[in-house]
């Protein structure tokens, strides 16, 4: 039976379940992961999606008659993942996931020993090949490994409490949307090891997702947990995705914060506690991120967007933190990986330390860096986005021009980056200005009016 491989990306695998995405492919998988990465044990888990514990099963068949021991962690998200690979010294995880995919899609993430990144370069393109291979006997069973159901909720919430001081934080009240997905059961369980009153909205898992996609980037999904924090009084509102690799701020007054404000604010927690440490950022808007890491003592590093370049730069400088503009943040601590859990920690340690709310907090640097946030353009496939970039460059070419992800561009008092989506047929633009909002404004619809043009 062939398989479909048309989900294999830059960084995982994703598909409408069961047409790209079902049961042979996750078979075959398991079966020569073992044989590509060397592996003999793996951690594999899955979300809250429906179609999970059936691909879970048929993946760990897979792993188990190649000879492969599975060690099983259940419903989880994708960082538990991470952890549990890391944790145990297993030589491999793949988690079942699509993330902020609608309900109807399922995928998976792949980690090698020590939790490191399998892309394109290290082994994602050696699964896919060998998974269509079609003169592989694929009845042929090797051995049979064994199959360890474990518990990885005890020592995984030890290691994100370690990351703050819980005496010092403050019986603050907080709403969390965990939209239905996979962080429900893991906010429940951090609630009983911290102060804070918690205000909870679509905790319940529930992978029909009747609350609507958990993908807080999208406009309509945010609504909910910024009405949740202006009723209740709570001082700020977290939102995460389904796989809760990923969260999102909202201020006492209910506005969405860009995740870009958000690295500022955690290379600030982790520069009050070692002011030499470095700092990894992506090149989509930098200057607010720069002006805070200096300002501390620290060093600011530029990296390629995407969790493989960052995690390989994150392992390289030994850099204590890394965060992105899409919101996802990296930790030299948790293994070099990302996590949407150990964010809004240490977010809620700053403000229980701190004299003004959040919306104060974030004020002055928001009207020092006006951002556009990412603005997404709809294009016809790769060589309408290489055409396009080229057009921006030859226009902008008196900048200071950089190619480190897509196109950057840098003016004294502003600057922008494009640059093609490595998963979806859009292309993507960020502006900036330094205290200027007009300016970015303008530039922003300049630009705009070239690329849809």
């Amino acid at each position: 039976m062939a398989v479909n491989t048309s989900g294999f990306g830059a960084y995982d695998i994703r598909g409408i379940y069961p047409e790209s995405i079902n049961q042979e492919l996750a078979y075959r998988i398991g079966r020569v992961f073992p044989e590509i990465f060397g592996a003999k044990k793996v951690a594999v888990g899955h979300d809250i999606r429906l179609s999970g514990p059936t691909l879970n099963d048929a993946l760990t068949r897979g792993l188990t008659e190649s000879g492969c021991d599975v060690y099983d962690i259940g419903q989880c998200g994708t960082e538990m993942i991470y952890f549990a690979t890391g944790f145990h010294g297993f030589d491999g995880g793949i988690m079942i996931t699509a993330s902020h995919n609608p309900k109807e899609y399922n995928g998976m993430k792949f980690v090698r020993e020590g939790s490191r990144p399998v892309s394109p370069k290290t082994g994602l393109l050696d699964i896919k090949a060998a998974v269509e291979d079609e003169t592989r006997d694929w009845s042929f069973r090797k051995a049979t490994g064994t199959i360890y159901k474990i518990d990885i909720q005890p020592d995984y919430i030890k290691c994100l409490l370690s990351y703050v001081d819980v005496r010092n934080l403050k019986p603050l009240k907080i709403v969390i949307n965990t939209g239905n997905g996979a962080a429900g059961p893991i906010i429940n369980e951090l609630e009983k090891f911290l102060p804070f009153e918690i205000v909870k909205v679509h905790n319940n898992t529930n992978g029909y997702f009747p609350n609507g996609v958990p993908n807080p980037l999208l406009q309509d999904a945010r609504h909910e947990t910024a009405n949740a924090v202006i009723e209740s009084g709570a001082v700020c509102g977290i939102a995460f995705d389904g796989d809760f690799d990923r969260c999102f701020l909202f201020d006492e007054r209910g506005n969405f914060i860009e995740g870009y404000y958000m690295v500022g604010l955690l290379a600030e927690a982790f520069l009050k506690k070692d002011n030499t440490a470095k700092i990894i950022h992506d090149p989509r808007a930098i200057w607010n991120t720069i002006d805070i890491v200096k300002s501390y003592g620290g060093t600011p590093i530029m990296c390629r967007s995407g969790h493989n370049y960052m995690k390989e730069t994150l392992r390289a400088e030994n850099a204590v933190y890394g965060g992105e503009f899409a919101s996802h943040h990296y930790f030299r601590d948790f293994y070099y990986c990302d996590s949407g859990m150990i964010p809004w920690l240490l977010i809620l340690e700053l403000l229980s330390k701190a004299d003004e709310p959040l919306s104060a907090l974030m004020a002055d640097r928001i009207a020092k860096h006006p951002v556009s946030g990412e603005v997404n353009t709809k294009v016809a496939g790769v060589d309408k986005v290489k055409e396009i970039m080229a057009k921006i460059e030859q226009l902008y070419s008196n900048g200071t021009v950089n190619h480190v992800d897509g196109l950057s561009v840098d003016f004294d008092d502003w600057r922008f980056n494009l640059r093609g989506s490595q998963t979806e047929p859009y292309i993507r633009l960020n502006v900036e200005s330094r205290g200027d909002k007009a300016l970015m404004e303008t530039k922003r619809d300049e630009l705009l009016a070239v690329i849809r043009s």
